[in-house]
This record gives C-alpha cells, structure tokens and sequence, in this order.
C-alpha cells in the first residue's frame, strides 16, 4: 500500500497562510477529529504542521481498497517512531475507528482523524471513540490569518476558501465546488432524488441570512415539507450551513424563537444563488452580514467558546448578532449612517440586559452615538480577534 507522508509540500502552488488552528498543540495532549467543509484547507495544514507523519489518505483508492480489506493494516505498519498518525477523509471507511480505537488504548498513539461531514459518522452507529478524541472545526480564511493579503472587496467576490481566494478564474472554480458537493451528498447516500436536492439547494442559499420559512421553500423548490427539514439538516450535518439561533432573553419586546441559517462561505452563496453582490444593493448587505458570521463563529470555536444568536422582536426590531450574553451587534453595509439604522441597537439597549452595543459599518472611523459605538468593520475584527469583546 502506497502510504503518504507529510512532509510540507502539499498544495504548493497556492500562496501558504499560517492558519490560527495549532494542529501540533492539540496532538500533544490527545487524538482529535478535525471537521471542516471541503477545500478550507485541512490537507494543506497537516502538510505544512505535521513533518513526516504517517498519512492515510481515503481519497487515494488504493490505500482506501487496501484498508477496507483489512482495517489492522495501520497497526502492522506502525513503528516505534510513531507517535502520531493521521487518517484524512474519515467518514469514507468508519470501520477504521475500531483499529484506532484499539490502537489509542493499547499503544498511545494520538490520531487526526480529519472530514469534511460527520453526518456518516453519527448516523451511521459507528464507534466515535467515547471520549477518546476531541472535535475541532476548520474554518474558512479569517481576517486574522489573512493578514495584508485581506481585501473585502475580494472575500464578498470569491469568498474565503484557500483555493478560490487565490485561484485564477474564481467563478469556474466555486460552481464546480457546488456540483462537488452535490456528487458528495449522493456518494454518501443522504438523498437519492439529485435533481430535488439541487432545487431546493438553489431556494436554501437563497433564504441564507434570513428566518427561514418551510412551508415557501417547500414550494419554490418543489419538495415535500417534511422533505425541508431534512435537507436542511443535511446542509448542516456537511457543515455547509449554519444554524443561528434566537436570543430570548428580552423581557420589554416579546423576542421570536425561530432560527436564522447562514451558509459557511459568502463565495458559495453567490453561485448558489447564481449572481453576483454589488456594492450598494440589499444582497451586498446580506452578503458582508454573512461574512462577518463566518468570523464569530470562527472566533468562537477557535478561542471563545461562546454561543451566538440573534435577537428579533415581534414588533419588527432585529439585532444580527449576540456573542453570548454582553455583546449586540448589528452590521450595516453603509458608508454613512443614519438615525434610523441604529433603532435595533436603540431598541434592545432598553432592556439593559448587555454590556455593549455595536454597529460594524463601512464607515471609516470609530464613533459614539449614547451608549451604541459605531465601528468600521476592520476595527471591529481587530478588537474581536484581541479578544476585548468577551
């Protein structure tokens, strides 16, 4: 069996970003699976930070045939050197988890156990090693880690998967991602009926940052209802979509309970919704809102922790986002506000339930307006990756 070795070369003709994820530190105390939606750059970050480690890799159908027949085939080929060992693309063969359960036990080997869906995993009735293994998410590009090879004008384009951030015809690039991950939910068996999934995958991107309502998507998309729930749950079980619950602890404005969806990455929202964000428009709006979602929640399971949601009232006044329960924020895709935009923020600060109340804009400097602070976006993300909104 031809085995892999990682040895830093991987994906070599993109630019290499450092990512916040310190894949050895997390080896050092115990075996890890590391989720994430395809192409955000698990490989390229094992190659780059585990030096010479065994790598099984279950794309490769050799080493996949070769371990389907005989899962104890890691063992035999373990040395005394290794201490590390990692298996990319898990949920292809999760009879394998029984070997590395055994091996965790009986040798200490610590393994990466990497996807880009658990839903095979945890549907599937497999071992998931009861405790043995902690779970980590890899995300998109951040701002944090992009660095001065960040541009807004470029995420809201192409989004911020490594290989479309960078690559030379961007479009081509993320509608051939879309039909991908349509051939990856049919290999996993999630749906047989392709051309109602594509349908309603089309009618789902385009209700991405909104309260979702079934009973329309199940019209627009031609599926049953019941049908819906289960799509969406596919859409977050492939870690494609986010669910962002209500925040409820207003007492003043009676808040709604229903949850909002946000897709991973703003790049894939556009060719699933099959045009383009230009700036000034409402979609640009939704658009850099859906951005800054994918940096909360970056934050969050990087550093924080923290849960987020999103507080609405039934008399119509919406906050975007709330970091656990001190910071509101509301994202406003403007140049230059108005009174009027800070009535949500105005409207929530009533209940005196949070510490702070902030509105990210396209303005260019940082002001106060009572007890609501308006802050250009690169600010904001600058003090949220600082860890001052905790």
């Amino acid at each position: 069996m031809t085995m892999k070795s990682s040895n830093g070369n991987k994906n070599s003709d993109l630019p290499y970003v450092p990512r916040i994820l310190d894949i050895p530190a997390l080896m050092e105390k115990k075996s890890h699976f590391l989720f994430g939606p395809r192409q955000t750059g698990k490989t390229s970050l094992i190659y780059h930070t585990l030096k010479r480690v065994k790598v099984y890799d279950l794309l490769d159908s050799s080493i996949y045939l070769t371990l389907s027949q005989n899962p104890g085939r890691i063992g035999q080929e373990l040395t005394a050197g290794d201490r590390i060992v990692v298996i990319d693309e898990i949920q292809r063969l999760p009879i394998l988890l029984n070997e590395v359960h055994r091996l965790i036990e009986t040798h200490g080997i610590r393994f990466l156990l990497t996807g880009s869906s658990a839903r095979k995993l945890r549907r599937g009735g497999v071992n998931l090693l009861g405790g043995r293994a902690r779970t980590k998410y890899l995300h998109p590009f951040t701002y944090k880690e992009m660095g001065d090879k960040f541009d807004l004008s470029r995420v809201i384009e192409r989004g911020l998967l490594p290989s479309i951030y960078f690559s030379d015809d961007p479009r081509a690039d993320l509608q051939a991602y879309a039909g991908s991950y349509l051939q990856e939910i049919i290999a996993e068996g999630a749906t047989r009926n392709l051309p109602a999934f594509s349908r309603f995958l089309k009618v789902a991107a385009l209700c991405n940052s909104q309260i979702v309502n079934f009973t329309n998507v199940s019209n627009d998309a031609q599926v049953a209802r019941t049908t819906v729930y289960e799509y969406f749950e596919i859409l977050k079980d492939t870690l494609i979509l986010y669910e962002l619950p209500a925040w409820r602890k207003s007492k003043k404005r009676k808040p709604l309970a229903s949850s909002k969806y946000y897709f991973f990455d703003v790049g894939v929202v556009s060719v699933l919704q099959g045009r383009k964000f230009r700036p000034g428009t409402p979609e640009f709006g939704e658009a850099f809102e859906t951005y800054l979602m994918h940096e909360l929640i970056s934050y969050s399971d990087y550093v924080s922790g923290e849960s987020l949601s999103y507080w609405r009232s039934t008399s119509g006044f919406e906050v975007d986002f709330i970091i656990g329960d001190h910071t509101a924020v509301e994202v406003k895709a403007k140049g230059n506000l108005s009174v009027s935009d800070l009535k949500p923020l105005r409207a929530l600060s009533d209940e005196k339930k949070l510490k702070r109340y902030l509105c990210v804009s396209l303005e260019p400097r940082r002001r106060k307006v009572e007890d609501i602070t308006v802050l250009p976006y690169k600010g904001f993300l600058e003090a949220l990756w600082n860890g001052e909104y905790s």
